[in-house]
């Protein structure tokens, strides 16, 4: 089993920096905590990240459809949903220093982690983390709304809209990928808990006599989907949540885990909701949220299965497995090892040298690759630099246009991980990237 490398924290958030995946927001404006924007190469690892997943979730199957909800929803939604009551951490503050905790992440209850003084945190008081905020011009208790802690909602109050309109009967399921916000009183370790973040969910209905063997397929389906996308087994692992752990209207709960530098914490919950989601809209909406089995000639609420996946602290994940460090020629190559479909560029079109002669052609050879893939060109400084910049935002082929490409027409293509170099005709690099890039 893998160990925790406490050090490979330091080393992605430098490298974010430096190659500009994610930034600190509002950085000259000396930051704004827990927040993040995502720079030209993290933009796209990012998309590659929620692609993949949409790409497994919806696009190769018959059973799920899309949905893209509202963030903003009124206050009886999170009443129906529990949130108004239940969502909420317990606070504490520090008399000495006035810094604020969660209660339940402190190692010692008594102790302040900020300065270290004891026996000055105050009694603990729940604190609601929904963002409230104000729709229409008046500032009224009607205008009250919520930024929505959670993507999973809107996929419940539409049920019956997708059922009446896609012709979809259980098992089938709703997909959505959209920001969600939460007033996290201490969040921390870079992207990995923020206030505002992406989620990736699937709420999965189902008859209810079939929950538990959804719920089943559900966990081992997700666990395979990092695998299958380049996290090595040995840095994931499938934690079952215990009695004590477990949401009042969960049967059963699991987190898809990953071996952070700081220990294992969770990439991806999947759980069995039952039929609570549905039941509580049933009763306080007063509509008809039922399914009508046609053949069975009877009328059901569905149980829900949902895996829910936080698609930046996912994008984390790849960051931290890909991340490698080898010694070649004496020197260290630094290169993220990215599956290709979550890599940020497929492909760099590298001309050996400025000289006229060879950057029109190589421009011209990364125009012919663009409707293809996500093609980086880069033409500055000498040649190995230029590969060192590719390997470490993952890149997994580079193409080098060089003088002797004027006369036979061809080009020296090096893989990211071997660093193996083969010569090929131009007009076969497509068909032969294509099939490496599948």
């Amino acid at each position: 089993m893998a160990e925790p490398d406490p050090q490979l924290f330091d080393k992605i958030v430098n490298l974010s920096k430096r190659r500009g995946i994610v930034f600190p927001s509002a950085e000259i404006y000396g930051g704004f905590r827990s927040a993040y924007d995502y720079g030209p190469v993290g933009t796209l690892m990012l998309r590659n990240v929620k692609d993949a997943w949409w790409r497994s979730m919806v696009q190769l199957r018959s059973d799920v459809v899309g949905l893209d909800a509202s963030i903003l929803s009124p206050p009886a939604v999170w009443e129906a949903s529990g949130h108004l009551a239940n969502f909420t951490d317990p606070l504490v503050d520090c008399r000495h220093c006035g810094a604020r905790h969660r209660q339940d992440k402190l190692e010692d209850p008594v102790q302040c982690p900020t300065c270290g003084t004891r026996g000055e945190l105050t009694e603990p008081r729940q604190f609601n983390l929904m963002f409230e905020t104000q729709a229409g011009p008046v500032k009224d208790a009607g205008a009250v709304a919520y930024l929505r802690p959670e993507t999973a909602q809107g996929m419940f109050i539409n049920f019956a809209n997708v059922v009446n309109t896609s012709r979809k009967k259980p098992p089938f399921g709703i997909a959505q990928i959209g920001k969600s916000f939460r007033n996290e009183i201490t969040p921390g370790n870079f992207v990995f808990r923020t206030r505002e973040f992406e989620q990736m969910e699937l709420e999965f209905f189902v008859p209810p006599g079939d929950a538990e063997q959804w719920y089943e397929y559900w966990c081992q389906e997700r666990y395979q989907w990092y695998v299958d996308h380049g996290i090595p087994a040995d840095k994931l692992r499938l934690r079952p949540h215990g009695p004590d752990e477990l949401s009042h209207y969960s049967s059963g709960t699991s987190d898809v885990e990953f071996l952070f530098p700081w220990g294992w914490d969770e990439l991806e919950g999947v759980a069995n909701r039952g039929d609570y989601d549905l039941t509580q809209h049933i009763e306080y909406s007063g509509q008809r949220l039922e399914y009508f089995d046609q053949a069975a000639n009877e009328r059901y609420v569905p149980h829900v299965i949902e895996p829910a996946a936080g698609a930046t602290r996912t994008m984390m994940a790849f960051l931290m497995a890909g991340y490698d460090e080898e010694t070649v020629n004496d020197e260290t190559r630094t290169v993220l090892r990215l599956h290709h479909r979550i890599a940020p560029y497929k492909v760099a079109v590298l001309p050996l040298s400025k000289k006229p002669e060879l950057i029109e052609p190589a421009k011209d050879l990364a125009a012919t690759l663009q409707p293809h893939w996500m093609v980086d060109y880069d033409e500055t400084q000498a040649i190995g630099r230029r590969y060192r910049r590719q390997d470490e935002i993952g890149t997994p082929f580079c193409i080098t246009y060089d003088f002797d490409s004027l006369e036979d027409k061809a080009v020296t293509i090096r893989d990211r991980d071997s660093m193996d170099q083969v010569r090929l005709p131009i007009p076969d690099v497509v068909d032969w990237l294509s099939e490496r890039l599948k």
